[in-house]
């Protein structure tokens, strides 16, 4: 296993995860719930099998495509869906 990857890796997606959409989902569930023990090992769980299918997905891909232009493609992927979040919350709201 190598450390430097796991360390780089779990910072990447716990900052990512701060403040989404799928934190604020399982707070209101945690809130609204009679079981946060539920809500933490459903939301656990998900997250963990999401990583599971694009990690899988990663290695059906890396297998063939040259991983240079893998990497390309997830970094126009995600200017492209930063510069939609950023007009999206630059637009002013109606009403």
């Amino acid at each position: 296993m190598d450390l430097k990857v796991l360390l780089a890796t779990f910072w990447t997606v716990f900052l990512a995860e701060l403040g989404d959409k799928t934190q604020l989902a399982v707070f209101t569930l945690g809130a609204a719930g009679k079981s946060r023990v539920s809500v933490f090992i459903g939301a656990s769980a998900a997250l963990v099998l999401s990583t599971l299918i694009a990690v899988a997905l990663a290695e059906v891909v890396n297998s063939r495509l040259n991983p240079r232009w893998t990497q390309g493609l997830a970094g126009a992927l995600l200017i492209v869906m930063g510069g939609i979040y950023l007009v999206g919350a630059l637009r002013p709201a109606a009403g």
